[in-house]
């Protein structure tokens, strides 16, 4: 029997973004698979219910798009939607399979019920970093459009010019950005800053991105300290000790002094974002300077930040956006369709859906399957969980 994919509107407040664009659905109709679209579901990102109709997806409520459905794709699953995600599981049924964001190890509420209404929930943000697994990796996606999207919101912010421009009325000097940290998100953010002309450095725990650093243009910012353990599993930057975090504050704060805009990205996956910008540190900077907080949704890097607010403190404006993705819902929705396409072809044989445990990518995207909890991960959390209740 062929399997049907179902896309329900995203109901997250201003998320934007669709889980699969038109194009997306024609690969998997190529493939072998029907598709159901819940009525205008694709509008904010920018594709029309006529786009979707033209490449032969089927329209429908979304009560239909669940009950016909036997996965559904979205790009906010009920653990990345705290407001209204819990409304969908009644919607679910067993042995039906989600795929999406959903925070997992984090969200342990909305985990639990999704193993306990018989669902195979796949959480996009545990696709292993592996070089098999990089067609289907959301996180950095996203993140590329998350650091481009900060760059620009602190341009905005900022009451100077990023270039350099010589004029009759005299030369203006380039504006100086920090970046702090050079993930994917970080990497983005130098080249976009770059791109418009600012003269950038940037600060990561991980000397081995050195190379990627100054190849983009920008001036690595080397600090007395200890990070030989900086990096964890899969590349991530590992959670270090408050005394080390401690003792990087007090180096950056000369840093930060000089700087006009600081891009903050540090984010360990599962735990609050580290403090990285001080009260204090944030006072040294000079009135009319932006810290821009990519971290905000993980408790901010900065410690004046206020999620989706922009705070001015003495003069420095820190802003801290939420969903930077949705800034960009046309070209987010396409990266990310294009990973979660790439995700379920890994798991089609004619049409027919198999999950294949043996397979590394399946094995730890997996979070719930069979009535349990069966990724490790978000398994170790929930005990934690329960040893501290």
């Amino acid at each position: 029997m062929t399997a049907t994919v179902g896309i329900p509107c995203e109901t997250f407040a201003g998320e934007r973004r669709v889980a699969l664009t038109p194009k997306a659905c024609d690969k998997l109709i190529k493939a072998k698979l029907n598709v159901i679209l819940e009525y205008s579901a694709g509008l904010e990102a920018g594709f029309t219910d006529e786009e979707y109709t033209r490449r032969g997806v089927r329209l429908g409520s979304r009560a239909e798009v669940f009950e016909s459905a036997g996965i559904i794709v979205q790009a906010r699953a009920p653990g990345a939607n705290p407001t209204h995600g819990m409304s969908d599981i009644p919607l679910m049924r067993p042995k039906q399979i989600l795929i999406g964001f959903g925070d997992p190890l984090t969200s342990l509420r909305e985990t639990v019920e999704l193993a306990e209404a018989g669902v195979s929930f796949f959480a996009m943000e545990l696709v292993p970093r592996i070089t098999r697994a990089q067609a289907m990796d959301a996180l950095s996606s996203m993140a590329s459009i998350a650091g481009y999207e900060a760059v620009l919101l602190g341009a905005a912010a900022l009451p100077k010019i990023f270039p350099m421009m010589m004029t009759a009325a005299g030369t203006i000097t380039p504006a100086k950005v920090l970046v702090l940290g050079a993930g994917v998100a970080g990497l983005q953010a130098i080249a976009t800053a770059r791109r418009l002309g600012a003269v950038v450095s940037a600060y990561d725990l991980r000397a081995a991105v050195k190379e990627q650093i100054e190849s983009l243009g920008a001036k690595f910012v080397v600090l007395d300290l200890d990070t030989g353990s900086a990096e964890g599993q899969g590349g991530y930057a590992k959670a270090m000790d408050e005394a080390f975090y401690r003792r990087q504050r007090e180096l950056l704060t000369e840093v930060l002094k000089e700087q006009d805009v600081v891009i903050t990205t540090a984010a360990v996956p599962g735990r609050k974002a580290p403090i990285l910008v001080t009260t204090a540190m944030a006072e040294a900077m000079a009135p009319g300077s932006v810290i821009v907080d990519i971290a905000a949704e993980r408790g901010g890097n900065c410690e004046l930040t206020r999620l989706g607010e922009t705070v001015v403190h003495r003069g420095v404006s820190i802003l801290g956006p939420a969903n930077l993705p949705s800034r960009a819902p046309y070209h987010a929705s396409q990266m990310y369709a294009t990973n979660v396409v790439n995700l379920l072809k890994l798991m089609l044989k004619d049409g027919a859906v198999t999950i294949n445990l043996e397979d590394e990518i399946i094995r730890e995207t997996l979070v719930t399957h069979e009535g349990k909890v069966v990724n490790p991960r978000v398994g170790a959390m929930l005990t934690q969980e329960v040893a501290s209740s």
